[in-house]
């Protein structure tokens, strides 16, 4: 069943202290909208979360936190985001074309990027933001057995087993991630 998203928007100044910035969903909504998800999925991103690429926990960017805001369309292949992240430090590192990712991976798991996303801006340790859209074909810019790892990857993929795919930032000070957080729980609209 899908819904309509009705605005955008930040969370409360209360709620921003623990929350960076959250997306506004209104699922139900009779009003107009560009935007039709089939899912959406609000992720919390800690330095805790961080793996290497031997599975190692290594602590992330100590004080830095985000928040991934997704809501997808399966049936067009379209993934839009709300990205937020506060006490960044040092510059974005990534062998992808950006630091910010969707990978494919279960919790304590590395994995490859299925999905970049457009890392996101601000001034120094302060809230940093990445707001927009990308529809499918995705690319990484990672080459893995000869071919881009989001080559052939559909959203739809998300919806079926969200727990396996986490989104994250990488920075020159962390280069394995800053922040990490796992999808899970899906929101039907």
């Amino acid at each position: 069943m899908k819904s309509h998203i009705y605005a955008l928007g930040l969370l409360t100044a209360a709620q921003a202290a623990a929350v960076p910035a959250d997306l506004a969903v209104r699922h139900g909504d009779k009003q107009p909208s560009p935007f039709t998800f089939t899912s959406t999925f609000n992720v919390v991103a800690k330095p805790e979360n961080v793996v290497d690429a031997q599975n190692n926990f290594t602590g992330g960017l100590q004080g830095s936190s985000g928040t991934f805001n997704f809501g997808i369309n399966s049936v067009d292949n379209v993934i839009c985001y709300n990205i937020t992240i506060a006490g960044f430090r040092g510059e974005y590192q990534s062998p992808a074309k950006s630091a910010t990712h969707i990978h494919e991976a279960a919790v304590g798991k590395a994995g490859p990027p299925r999905i970049a996303f457009p890392n996101p801006e601000g001034e120094g340790e302060g809230p940093r933001r990445s707001i927009g859209c990308l529809t499918g074909p995705f690319t990484t810019g990672v080459n893995a057995s000869g071919k881009d790892t989001g080559d052939g990857f559909h959203v739809r993929q998300i919806e079926e087993n969200p727990a396996m795919f986490f989104a994250d930032v990488h920075s020159s000070l962390a280069v394995p991630g800053a922040i990490r957080g796992q999808l899970g729980r899906k929101n039907y609209c």
